[in-house]
Order: C-alpha cells, then structure tokens, then sequence
C-alpha cells in the first residue's frame, strides 16, 4: 500500500519523469535476469518496441519452462493490433494461439509473421529465425504433418547454437531434440541415435523440468510398438512431473494420459484404462489437439471391443477417422483406424458394412498386412475359416508385413481359432503357441480379449505350453471384464436424482476414487460420498458396479453392449 502511494505521488508531482523510470528500471531488471518485470515496466513506458523485443528474446526460455500463462498475460499487455505491425510479436501470437489451441488464429498470426520476416532488422534475425521455427514446430505436430515438423526441428539443431539468445542454446537444442524424436518415433524405428533420449537426458542436466516432461509425454506415446513396459514407466514419469508442477491442462499431459491408457488396455488392465482415457479426454481437445484426439479415439475403440462393446468401439473408430481427415498430412495412426473399424462391424454381425468398406480399397491397400489381419477376423465371422487362414497365408509367411508387433500377435491367434475349426489342433496349437510367445513379454494381452477362444485356451492349457500362467490370466479375464448384469428391475427410481447427484453419478463408470472425483468437481471428499450413498439409496443398490448397471438400464449413463 505504501509502494502505491508513492507511485500515486510521483505521478502527482513529476509525471514526465514516470516514463523515463519505467525505461532505467527496464534496463537495470533485464540486466539482472528479471524479463518479465522487464518487459512490464517496458509496456508501462509505451516503449513497444523494446518490450517486445525482450519478450521475443526469453520467450523460448519462458515457453520451455512452461510458463505460458505468463506469456499470455505479457501479451495481454500490448495494444490491440499491435502484432499486425510487428513480425515478431505475429510469431509470439501464433504461438500463444496455438498453446490456446486456436489453430485458425495462430495459422493468421504465423503468415503475418512469415510476410513480416523480411523487414526484421539484420541484428534481430537470429532470435526471429528461432521463434519461427518452434512455432513452426508447434504447428506441424499439432495439424499432423510430422515430416514437417521433424524437418523444421533439425533447422533449428544447426541454428540452436548461434541463436544470438545468452543462456538458452541448451534449452533449444533439447527442444529440437525432443521435437526430432517424436516425429521420428512415429515414422520409423529409432536409430542408433535416439533423439528423444537426448533430449530427456539434456533437458535434466540443464535443470528444464518442463522440457524433460514433454520429452518423456512424447517417448510414452511413440514407445508402445517397442516396450509397453518403457511406454509405462515414461507415462508415470511425465504424469508425476505435471502434478508436481501443476501441469495438469494441456496437450503434453493429455498425451500421458492417452499413453498410460493404451499400455493399460493392451495389456488387458481394462478398468485401469477406463480412468486415464477419461483422463485424456477431459484434457484434450480435438478442434485443437487432432492427433491427440485421434489416437484417444483408437484407444477408446479398442478397449471397447475387449469390452465386448462393439457399437461404442465402432462409434470411436468412426470419430478417429473424422478426426484423421482433419489433419495436414497422412499421420501413421490413422493407417491402422479401417482394419480396426471393419472388425467392429464383424462383430457387431454387419459383414455387408463391412464388405463395403472393403470394396472401396484399391488392391494395394486391400493386402496390406493390417488389412488382411482384419479380413481374417471378418472371414471368421462369416464361418468362413478356409478365407481366413489363406488371408492370413501373406502375413505369416512375412510376404505381407504388418508394422506392429501386436499385428502379429493376432494374425497367430486368428490363424490358431480358423486351424481349431478346421479341426487342425495341431496346427491350431503351434500358431497358438506362437502368438504367446509374442504376447507373453510385454504381456499384451488385447488381441485374446477381443477374439475371445476361451474353449481353445482352455484345451490347449491342458496341454504342453511354457504359457499356463498367461493362459489363465487370459481366461480370468475374459470371464471377469464384462460388466455383471443389472439388480433385479430397477424400473423405476425411488426417487429422482439432483442435478449434483447425476454429475457424481457419470463419474461412476470411470472407477476414479471419491477423491479423485472430488478434485474434478472442486467439492470435498465427503460432499462426493454423500451424494453417492444417496445415489445407491435412490437405485435401490449397494455397489458401485450395481449403480452403473442399474443407471445404463435406467438411460441415465449409456447403455453397455450387454443391454442392447
């Protein structure tokens, strides 16, 4: 209050010299390694110029730190239109928009900046190059276009080390590395130089949390074909650095989430799942973040198909494709999308659908190992086993190559179920064997669950198999995942739920605990277990599974396959 009065009495008494203590305090604050006070007190004096300058010159270190609010805010402060005169305050903007999620406005603000470039003064080019090529970074991998983007962050690894910007070559270069990796990760096995590792490994040397943890969001989300296990343990990772920082919104933590969800599901931790992909959605958003939405969706339709739930795994795979035609550029996720989408239909009995889609392919993409995995599952359920194993002949035979290793897995499997009903068991046995031994490692489990053969697993558990313990995890599983059925007619509520009730009550099927649930509502632990033991009052159970089966009869939560 004191500091208040003072600047109201020199604002009284000497109010030419304001501006003049604005800029000394500029100069002395930049000089002492305090930008952002900096930068305030340069907007304070009027002086645009400077203050976007400073701005422009520790935005990286800002951005990198995982300051963006702070940018934003710093932006706040400038005249409105200001960055339609300024090629350097567009390429900030651009960039704020798209952390913002905005890729129309940021797509705007970046063409000003590319136009604008030309006329940035010679001594400034190198800070400017630098901040237009992480936005170019940010955008590429946000619209899809990962060969761009991968092409863009090897420009700035050659320009990191002479970007004219003290202190940050470090911060850069881990970025460009992290950015590299990730693009690589989804386009090609990594090589004997890993990128992403790098760019971890510098981004903790240098002290740079927030870069360590989008490089570990990032390893998680491209690791899975490899190692589900590494693809864990870099999603924990990158989840405890965000709640330890409170990086708990934005793309990067949104990506761990979806991460850790995927591992879950293919390793048949189905319930586990449910909780990190609810996760992911509520955090990304697919106007802004369509690759990330992308993979949620697959992620979504595959765990329904283990679920049983062939109608809401076809619904997810039909918003994945939406999504996939959204993006710049082909992205690798979207490939295996159809093949997965073409075994919903099978197993919802829509062979025709299913036959269509297949009619519209070319002949190229028609074989691709992918396909003909998927055309083995549908032949299946057209009883037609003959079909399926002469289309799986190609990719058992490696003539026809899949590009992940859980393609195998169930080209093996279905290749097992199409022999046992040839009656083939011995056939049946060694594709079955060798489908478990692929599986047994990372323990993916996935492919069993969604072709349930509980008869062969259990025949063939009685026979000589190094898998008997994977075998029964499998069986377990396929007998515990389905949801029971429903309390005995609950028709009829005792009485209506509130409208707190019904939020606490969608929060049921994710299986979060109360805490959990009272965190996203911003309620207490107590307040979220009142209105749950009033829940079950109403619906007349005593479980929380009772409660989810009752309210899906009841239309309250949507219906499970079970029910339909």
């Amino acid at each position: 209050m004191f500091g208040d009065l003072l600047q109201l009495e020199l604002r009284r008494t000497r109010p030419g010299e304001v501006t003049v203590l604005h800029q000394l305090a500029v100069g002395w604050l930049a000089e002492h390694g305090h930008p952002v006070e900096a930068i305030r007190h340069a907007q304070a004096a009027r002086d645009w110029g400077r203050a976007t300058r400073l701005l422009a010159d520790h935005w990286p270190g800002l951005y990198l730190g995982g300051r963006a609010a702070t940018v934003r805010a710093l932006l706040a402060g400038f005249p409105a239109g200001a960055a339609t005169a300024d090629a350097e305050l567009a390429a900030l903007s651009a960039a704020d928009e798209l952390a913002l999620g905005s890729l129309a406005a940021a797509g705007r603000y970046a063409e000003l900046a590319e136009r604008g470039s030309p006329s940035v003064p010679e001594g400034r080019r190198g800070p400017a190059l630098v901040l237009l090529g992480v936005v170019r970074i940010m955008m590429s991998g946000q619209r899809g276009n990962m060969a761009a983007g991968a092409e863009e962050a090897r420009r700035l690894l050659d320009l990191a080390p002479e970007a004219a910007l003290p202190g940050l070559s470090e911060e850069l270069r881990a970025f460009a590395l992290i950015s590299v990796g990730y693009a690589q990760g989804w386009t090609s096995r990594p090589g004997p130089t890993d990128h992403l590792e790098q760019g971890i490994a510098l981004a903790r040397r240098i002290g740079g949390p927030y870069l360590e943890f989008m490089g570990l969001a990032y390893q998680a989300a491209t690791t899975h074909a490899r190692s589900l296990p590494l693809a864990e343990e870099r999603s924990r990772q990158a989840i405890e650095l965000a709640r330890r920082y409170g990086w708990t919104e934005g793309l990067e933590v949104g990506v761990a989430y979806m991460s850790l969800g995927a591992v879950l599901t293919w390793q048949g931790r189905l319930d586990e799942a449910e909780g990190w992909l609810w996760r992911a959605e509520r955090t990304i958003r697919p106007e802004a973040e369509p690759v990330a939405a992308l993979a949620v969706q697959f992620i979504r339709g595959q765990l329904g198909l283990a679920r049983g739930r062939a109608a809401d795994a076809l619904t997810a795979f039909r918003n994945a494709e939406r999504l996939a035609s959204q993006l710049a550029a082909p992205h690798p996720l979207a490939k295996p999308v159809r093949p997965w989408m073409l075994q919903a239909l099978a197993r919802l009995g829509d062979t025709d659908g299913a036959e269509q889609i297949l009619s519209g392919l070319s002949e190229r993409d028609r074989d691709r190992g992918e396909m003909r995995v998927a055309r083995a599952a549908l032949r299946l359920a057209q009883d037609d086993p003959h079909g399926a194993a002469a289309t799986l002949a190609p990719v058992l035979a490696s003539s026809a190559r899949v590009g992940w290793r859980t393609w195998l897995v169930e080209a093996l499997l279905l290749e097992a179920i199409a022999r046992d009903a040839l009656a083939d068991p011995a056939a049946a046995g060694r594709a079955l064997e060798r489908s478990l031994d692929l599986a047994e490692p990372d323990g993916t489990i996935l492919m069993f669950l969604v072709h349930p053969a509980p008869d062969l697993l259990e025949r063939y558990a009685r026979q000589r198999t190094a898998h008997a313990a994977l075998i029964a995890q499998i069986l377990d599983l396929l007998t515990g995942n389905r949801p029971g059925p429903p309390p005995a007619d609950p028709r009829q509520l005792r009485e209506p739920l509130t409208k707190r009730e019904i939020r606490v009550l969608r929060y049921l099927p994710t299986h979060l605990s109360a805490a959990e649930v009272a965190s996203e509502l911003s309620v207490s632990t107590n307040t979220v277990k009142t209105h749950v033991r009033s829940i079950y009052a109403k619906l007349g159970v005593h479980s929380r599974a009772e409660a989810v089966a009752s309210a899906r009869v009841l239309g309250l939560l949507a219906p499970s396959a079970h029910q339909r």
